[in-house]
């Protein structure tokens, strides 16, 4: 978890005169003063992509709206959800494990799942600790499954194998089945979250992939029949097929 003291440093770090002295001012404020900040940062901070240190990846004014959003009360802070354009929808998905009370927000998280603007469901996918700390299993696997149908990076999720799941291996297994008889193929990283739910369909599944053409898939079954083998063996092997890769035919 990234402390005050890490965000603290990153404003201090990034942050021009004039910007200090902006968030300094708003920091003095509370209740609707402060939420009205949180709404007007980007108009006073830059919205640089931070490329290195605690917040690596996101924006400045992302950073900034954290810190503003920490000490509000839950009844401003649902205003702000309530009435967030995207970019602030954004920010306030990247803070919710920050929160003083983060498991009060669980619906907000859920809601971002289901959301339909793309870099808000990013926002609680990829890099975010909330999911794997909160979700109760189904909310976990409808994120997951939501990114691997729409062919997104899986390894971006935060808990992704400690929260693997038969309940989600199985449905990894229909999924699997009805893109097959579509001619498609589903992304050879999926087939990391198997290992430990092996039954017999999916040991089919498995000996299917071995005998793709595709070497993707090729390498997938052999580090799945290792890790059945021997676990805890594959830890840090995945990794070469974590690249993106386009969707064969079958």
């Amino acid at each position: 978890m990234k402390t005050n003291t890490q965000i603290t440093e990153t404003i201090a770090s990034f942050a021009t005169e004039a910007e200090s002295a902006w968030i300094a001012e708003q920091k003095a404020l509370s209740g609707k003063a402060l939420a009205l900040a949180f709404v007007k940062a980007p108009r006073f901070v830059s919205k640089n992509i931070l490329q290195s240190g605690a917040f690596s990846g996101w924006t400045f004014d992302q950073v900034v709206r954290l810190d503003l959003v920490i000490p509000l009360d839950e009844a401003n802070l649902d205003i702000l959800f309530e009435t967030a354009e995207m970019q602030e929808a954004v920010a306030l998905t990247r803070a919710l494990p920050y929160l003083p009370n983060p498991s009060a927000f669980l619906l907000r998280a859920t809601d971002a799942v289901r959301s339909n603007m793309g870099p808000v469901f990013d926002a609680i996918a990829f890099g975010n600790s909330y999911p794997r700390d909160y979700f109760q299993e189904a909310a976990w696997n409808q994120l997951v499954l939501k990114c691997i149908f729409n062919d997104k990076a899986i390894h971006q999720i935060i808990g992704l194998d400690e929260r693997a799941n038969q309940a989600l291996a199985n449905t990894l297994s229909d999924f699997a089945h009805e893109r097959w008889s579509a001619g498609r193929r589903v992304p050879s990283q999926v087939w990391r979250l198997v290992p430990k739910f092996m039954n017999e369909s999916l040991h089919a599944d498995i000996e299917k992939l071995a005998q793709s053409e595709n070497p993707r898939d090729v390498l997938a079954a052999n580090l799945v029949k290792l890790e059945v083998q021997n676990p805890g063996s594959t830890q840090g092997l995945w990794h070469e097929l974590e690249l993106p890769e386009p969707i064969y035919i079958a």
